[in-house]
Parts: structure tokens; C-alpha cells; sequence
């Protein structure tokens, strides 16, 4: 008998019809990256210099998501990541309240 988990995450693998390349999500990154307010998923689909499928998009909204690099609620996508050395040595140091 297997796992809940092990059983879902396969059938989670699936239903994905298509992977996306690493120069689709690079391309994904970069625009919201550029973007300077939340973007719903249609105005990124809008911004992106070529079509990418929504599940797709979904995919890679995903894969960002849960690598700390944007924020995917309600009312949009925001990109967070701040790879400043600055900012990691002030989290490192600082006392948490």
C-alpha cells in the first residue's frame, strides 16, 4: 500500500501535459522581474514576449512560488526575491522579535 502523498504527487505528475524549458522560465522570471506592481496571470501572459500555455504558466508559477522568488495570491503575482548581500547578512545578524 502506498503513501497518500507518494500516490498524489504522482498523480499530480500526470496531469501535467508539458514541462516547461529553462528558457521559458527564465523568460517568465525576467518579466516579473520588470514588472513593478502585482500582475494577474493574464496580464502576464500579455507581457511575455512569446505564448506559453496556461498550465504551463501554472507550472512555472508553481516552481517560483515554492523557491521563494514571487508571491501568487489572490490578487496577483508579485515577484520577492532580493538576492542583495546587504539584506542576508542584516537576516543572519538581526534578532528576531
Amino acid at each position: 500500500m502506498r503513501k497518500k502523498s507518494v500516490l498524489h504527487k504522482e498523480e499530480l505528475e500526470l496531469k501535467v501535459i508539458h514541462y516547461p524549458s529553462l528558457k521559458t522560465v527564465l523568460m517568465v522570471e525576467d518579466t516579473l522581474k520588470k514588472a513593478n506592481n502585482l500582475l494577474t496571470r493574464e496580464q502576464l501572459k500579455k507581457k511575455l514576449p512569446t505564448k506559453v500555455m496556461h498550465q504551463t504558466l501554472n507550472v512555472i508559477l508553481k516552481y517560483l512560488e515554492e523557491s521563494g522568488k514571487i508571491l501568487d495570491g489572490r490578487k496577483g503575482i508579485l515577484w520577492i526575491y532580493n538576492p542583495s548581500p546587504k539584506l542576508n547578512k542584516a537576516i543572519k545578524e538581526g534578532v528576531e522579535l
